[in-house]
């Protein structure tokens, strides 16, 4: 169980670049192949952009072709939280923080073993701490 972040929108726009908070409030995407960590290939953990969470690891990253970081496991399933996605004339699972519930990007059933799926994640929801 982690502990939970709560603040306003006012405090996380202090916080936050205008991408981040576009991305990690406001549930935005970013253009494939144009995010920070797309083709980061440093060992190390990937930390939520709002309040440090560690979510995955570079051990668990791979390249998906698809433009976003892409991981096939977070850093420990009790960091993340999932929910029902019904926009834009499609249904996906988005993927959360679980402290803070910042928008991390999607999950999908399309990964390499051993767990098979594919977590989608927006470099401007992520910090990277390099090991």
């Amino acid at each position: 169980m982690v502990d939970r972040v709560m603040k306003t929108d006012a405090e996380w726009r202090a916080q936050l670049s205008d991408l981040e908070f576009k991305v990690a409030r406001k549930h935005g995407t970013e253009r494939a192949f144009t995010g920070t960590y797309w083709d980061t290939h440093d060992h190390g953990t990937y930390r939520c952009v709002c309040c440090a969470t560690p979510v995955f690891s570079s051990q668990h990253k791979f390249d998906s072709g698809t433009g976003w970081p892409s991981y096939w496991q977070p850093i420990d399933p009790a960091n993340v939280a999932t929910q029902e996605d019904a926009s834009f004339f499609m249904r996906r699972t988005e993927v959360h923080c679980a402290a803070c519930d910042a928008h991390l990007g999607h999950i999908f059933e399309d990964g390499p073993q051993p767990t098979g799926l594919r977590y989608c994640i927006n470099s401007g929801s992520l910090k990277f701490e390099k090991k």
